[in-house]
């Protein structure tokens, strides 16, 4: 399947510098407006949507929303928290610009909109640069522009997805930080160790450094050699048949030297005779002739 790519002009629409070129800005009713059902933001932090409906409320909107036609009204492209905060303040209309675009086109510029904001948690971050990546086929450095920060730092962001779901949710939940979760990144490939040292930081409030540092000792520690399995117990050996030590005693007395019964399991069997020297040796063939 053939990935969809940013939409020429795009990063230009989201940061505003095509719009007076090429669209007028006109006041849309707020209740002509619906939410983005592609909206990639799952969380917006309440202090800061109280501030931003206070300076609403003194200031109105000083940024215009980006809004598409929809079969009633205009569905929002970007602008989800202005638009939210605008209905907060009371306001009946907010200046929109509008503009035709894909769905593609527009979850694109939502989503780019939305990481180019600086209160964006790090977990929705990291989950929007792999959405970039993975659904419309860019680069790390190719968000890194878009975005407007470094490869490196797109590369860090993207490293927390590799914690447990757990984890991710206490950083959005504040309960511990981003640093904290990077720090637990090294005891990913040893998951009881990682899981202990995140209850250890939630309970005891240690700080990054103190979870750096207990870390690296865990990576130190010797890995737990792992349970064997008890060896088999040996087989109880078989006991002789009477018969056969019966017709081995009367041989040895026959022939005067030590001779062996093996039975086969499946049948048959051999006769082994023991002798000391050759002189022995060549008795026993003369006396086995005699036999035959």
């Amino acid at each position: 399947m053939r990935r969809r790519t940013l939409g020429k002009g795009l990063s230009e629409l989201i940061s505003g510098e095509a719009l007076p070129q090429s669209h007028a800005i006109i006041d849309v009713p707020l209740d002509s407006i619906t939410p983005n059902p592609q909206q990639p933001r799952q969380h917006m932090d309440e202090a800061a949507m109280e501030e931003l409906t206070l300076s609403i409320e003194t200031h109105g909107v000083l940024q215009p929303l980006i809004v598409r036609s929809a079969a009633e009204g205009y569905e929002l492209v970007a602008g989800e928290r202005r638009w939210r905060a605008a209905r907060r303040a009371g306001l009946a209309s907010v200046p929109c610009v509008v503009h035709t675009l894909s769905d593609s086109d527009s979850l694109q510029i939502a989503l780019i909109e939305n990481l180019q904001r600086q209160d964006l948690d790090p977990v929705e971050a990291a989950r929007g640069y792999r959405r970039l990546m993975s659904d419309f086929g860019l680069t790390q450095d190719q968000v890194s522009k878009y975005i407007g920060k470094s490869r490196s730092a797109i590369a860090n962001t993207l490293r927390l997805l590799d914690l447990p779901a757990h984890i991710l949710n206490s950083v959005q939940e504040g309960a511990i930080s981003e640093g904290h979760a990077r720090a637990l990144l090294p005891l990913s490939q040893h998951p009881d160790r990682q899981q202990a040292l995140f209850q250890r930081a939630l309970a005891d409030s240690l700080t990054v450094r103190d979870v750096e540092r207990l870390a690296r000792e865990l990576l130190e520690e010797p890995q737990p050699a792992p349970e064997q399995a008890p060896e088999p117990a040996a087989p109880e050996p078989m006991r002789p048949d009477p018969n056969l030590l019966d017709v081995q005693e009367r041989l040895q007395g026959a022939l005067a030297t030590k001779v062996t019964v093996r039975p086969n399991p499946k049948g048959g069997g051999r006769i082994e005779l023991t002798y000391s020297d050759e002189y022995e040796l060549e008795r026993l063939v003369e006396l086995l002739s005699l036999l035959a």
